[in-house]
């Protein structure tokens, strides 16, 4: 390794965490935003003094942010605070239904009790399984490195042993009888870009993950914890560059040697961290010349996750009988999710998520309004949909929905609204074909199959982030920042970290 810096490309959430390992370990580091902020999907839109998430809302397994500061003698509650959620989500059905999923043992059991009695032994079966799941497929493997197929091979007997061949649906469906309350603990893979109909059963885990850590929420939103993190970076002498979209990556004798960015600086670098979508940086950063594996047709080949969109709208008023993450299903489930996996079709019907951040956070919005978004999963760039033409119309639709069912005087309150659409994904983000979470999480595309977090063709080249092992969510963003660790070497001459540059916190 050469004294030049270790340049990460992208200051996303896997980005920033990559940025701060590197750094406690010694490394010089630079970080590339080609947005005008950090944060990547973690952005934030600020309108009429209202402050919208523009992506990732629920918080998982927060300990990882911890340990990132802990790295470098910090205490994560000095920059950030978590605050729980309650209800995890309500999950509302089209007959006006509802379960809340909670955390809770009793109160879970005694809302399937209210459904179906007979599934609240299934339910028990159901979240045993899903813990040995979880001891497996995330305690033992999340943070660890696939860049050999016989790394892959040594897992096979126990992801076969645990049923993880099935499909989340079917293997739900194995212990709870009633349709809608399969539905209730099959929609998780949504949220991590997968169709539960395909996503393999070892990512039945992410129920347990929530079950044991909670779900909790950034007071100030999910940007609290973008700026949080870059905060601690200027601390310990980390740059974070915004507004420099990398165009190239330089290879010399299969390594990476240097970037160059969209003003035509060459920035020489000692290895470069990719935080962003591994498709876009082989297919248009490195030269076909350099790549033997990831070559354009076979990136093409790969099944994409779904696009979405996502509409940001502020209210005169509140609404406090909303919960803080709403699941909203419609009529149609596998038939929905084919229209927008498979067929790749707008359907009249949606899905959607809510999200009231206000219930938790009232800052986000001026006094006496209400802060939203909903998600409507819709189908990637792929799906040839002429958004600009239509994009106003779905929103309008959307709330025309919400106002007559779920949040009733909503559209005569609105004072504030935008939108984004895959195509957003695709150019803002720079996200292969609009799919927000990268490669489908199937069975053949995770662990070894999925893109590795160390690049077989250029030397000195790694990925974090979604794209990559293990996959889309917090959760898999930050881990792979721990993989990063494993198969990038350290420094040849360690670089003293600043310590802290006062206390902040009061003892108790």
């Amino acid at each position: 390794m050469r004294s030049d810096p270790v340049i990460v490309i992208g200051s996303g959430l896997g980005g920033l965490a990559a940025a701060i390992r590197l750094r406690a370990r010694g490394h010089q580091v630079l970080v590339l935003e080609a947005m005008d902020q950090p944060g990547g999907r973690a952005a934030v839109f600020k309108q009429d003094g209202f402050s919208f998430d523009a992506g990732p809302t629920v918080v998982t397994a927060s300990y990882l942010f911890d340990e990132l500061f802990a790295l470098v003698g910090r205490d994560r509650r000095d920059y950030v605070e978590f605050i729980p959620v309650d209800p995890f989500y309500r999950v509302v059905f089209p007959d006006g239904e509802r379960f809340d999923y909670v955390g809770d043992e009793d109160r879970l059991l005694a809302q399937i009790a209210a459904f179906n009695p007979r599934d609240v032994d299934g339910y028990r079966k159901l979240a045993d399984h899903a813990r040995r799941i979880f001891d497996v497929g995330y305690t033992q493997l999340v943070d660890k490195p696939f860049d050999r197929f016989t790394d892959m091979l040594k897992i096979v007997p126990d992801l076969v042993r645990l049923g993880c061949w099935r499909s989340v649906y079917s293997w739900v469906s194995q212990y709870i009888a009633d349709e809608r309350l399969r539905q209730v603990f099959t929609f998780q893979p949504l949220l991590i870009g997968g169709n539960p109909f395909r996503a393999p059963a070892i990512y039945a885990l992410i129920h347990w993950l929530e079950r044991k850590w909670g779900v909790e929420f950034a007071k100030g939103g999910t940007t609290a914890i973008v700026g949080a993190m870059v905060r601690l970076l200027g601390e310990i002498g980390v740059e974070v560059r915004c507004s420099s979209p990398v165009t190239e990556i330089e290879v010399e004798a299969g390594r990476a040697v240097a970037v160059r960015t969209g003003d035509g600086a060459r920035i020489a670098c000692s290895a470069v961290v990719s935080n962003a979508d591994p498709a876009f940086v082989y297919t248009r950063l490195v030269a076909a010349r350099h790549r033997r594996w990831n070559r354009d047709f076979v990136v093409e080949q790969r099944k994409l996750s779904m696009g979405l969109f996502v509409g940001y709208f502020g209210a005169r008023g509140t609404w406090p009988q909303l919960a803080h993450h709403t699941i909203i299903l419609g009529r149609r489930y596998r038939e929905l999710l084919e229209d927008i996996f498979e067929r790749k079709i707008l359907a009249d019907d949606f899905s959607l998520y809510l999200h009231a951040p206000t219930r938790s956070d009232p800052s986000l919005a001026p006094p006496g309004h209400e802060n939203f978004y909903v998600l409507s999963p819709v189908p990637n760039t792929l799906g040839k949909i002429d958004w600009e033409a239509i994009g106003e119309r779905y929103f309008a639709t959307i709330l025309d929905f919400l106002d007559a069912e779920h949040v009733p005087g909503l559209k005569d309150s609105i004072v504030t609204r935008r939108h984004i659409t895959p195509q957003y994904f695709e150019t803002t983000l720079r996200s292969h074909r609009g799919a927000a979470f990268g490669p489908e999480p199937l069975l053949h595309q995770s662990a070894f199959f999925r893109y590795h977090n160390r690049s077989e063709d250029v030397a000195g080249l790694y990925f974090v982030g979604a794209g990559t092992h293990p996959g889309a969510g917090m959760p898999g963003v930050l881990s792979s920042a721990k993989v990063l660790e494993r198969v990038m070497p350290g420094p040849q001459q360690r670089v003293p970290v600043p310590g802290p540059t006062r206390v902040t916190r009061a003892a108790s």
